[in-house]
């Protein structure tokens, strides 16, 4: 009797195995088609009027629009977006509580942390929001006038020159250690607490340099009051026709943007995910949308939920390379 009993068992346990797979199954694809039936918050992981912040906040009053939901921008900034990513992380896995960020959290963090009450490659990457080219920005009365210049000046004063970042791990930080690794040349770096403190010193000529994105350089270039030498992208933007980029003056692959992510947490169902993708991606590619993007200096590409983790694990791969190589570590 044994003998004939034993694979019953293992049937029945197959069967309910099954059974509790179809049932999830078809739980969550009714949780993606109502999605979303209430309110949905999305934690921005840092203060109030940055960046990302601004950007998320165009985006989710559009998704206000298109869901007929309220969906509320809440700002948790702190250890480099760690804290906002910690709420979002934890969260239930419903697609209710989203995570709009700057790189840090989900990419360089941890390399730069010892510990981390979230685990960065669990979270789902659901849209780039917006990249934002990077910029050599120098202060208003620096000696050199053009990009070749500055190298031939940076050349004759090894060590001497100071650049300013938002903080360490930050963008601006990496992107300046990224030149020395591939040039030789060799800065001091001054870590400020954000954007503008730093940018007030490069203005005062307290600084030297920065590397900053598009969007806040431009005005200053603008005005007189720091000059862009070089842009860190592929091709010349349109803005600024005759500035060169990094490899017209000889330094290879040298690319750096700021760009800003929507993320989900761990285990949101796929199909929960795929269905915010395709809302932003229709808001993203809106006319209207693209002229205010272009009026902010902002680079939209929709990307699917797919592209869109490949591009962050790219992203992660060579910042953490220049991490490791530097030997950066938080403070």
């Amino acid at each position: 009797m044994k003998a004939i009993l034993a694979p019953v068992a293992v049937v029945g346990v197959v069967l309910a195995a099954a059974t509790g797979f179809v049932q999830t199954a078809t739980a969550q694809s009714d949780a993606a088609k109502s999605y979303p039936d209430h309110q949905v918050k999305i934690v921005v992981t840092v203060p109030a009027g940055g960046g990302v912040d601004a950007v998320t906040r165009i985006y989710a009053e559009k998704l206000r629009q298109k869901w007929k939901q309220n969906v509320v921008v809440e700002n948790r900034g702190g250890a480099a977006g760690n804290l906002g990513a910690e709420i979002v992380a934890h969260s239930d896995p419903d697609g209710y509580t989203l995570m709009a960020s700057q790189p840090a959290p989900i990419t360089v963090n941890k390399f730069l942390y010892k510990t981390l009450k979230f685990d960065p490659d669990a979270m789902q990457p659901i849209f780039i929001m917006s990249e934002i080219p990077n910029v050599l920005l120098v202060r208003p009365d620096f000696p050199a006038k053009t990009a070749k210049e500055f190298f031939a000046y940076a050349k004759a004063h090894p060590g001497k020159l100071d650049y300013a970042s938002q903080g360490i791990g930050t963008t601006s930080h990496l992107t300046a250690q990224l030149l020395e690794a591939r040039t030789g040349l060799k800065f001091n770096h001054v870590p400020y607490r954000g954007t503008a403190p730093a940018l007030n010193d490069l203005i005062g000529s307290h600084v030297d340099f920065i590397f900053m994105e598009m969007s806040s350089a431009a005005e200053l270039n603008r005005a007189g009051k720091a000059h862009i030498l070089a842009v860190a992208t592929k091709e010349r933007l349109k803005e600024l026709p005759d500035v060169p980029t990094f490899g017209e003056l000889g330094v290879k692959d040298f690319v750096s943007t700021t760009w800003n992510a929507l993320t989900a947490s761990p285990k949101t169902p796929k199909a929960i995910v795929d269905k915010i993708n395709a809302a932003m991606t229709e808001i993203a590619k809106d006319p209207a949308m693209q002229k205010q993007f272009d009026h902010m200096h902002l680079q939209v590409e929709p990307l699917s939920t797919t592209q869109a983790k490949a591009f962050v694990d790219s992203e992660t791969k060579e910042w953490g390379e220049v991490i490791k190589e530097a030997g950066i570590k938080a403070q």
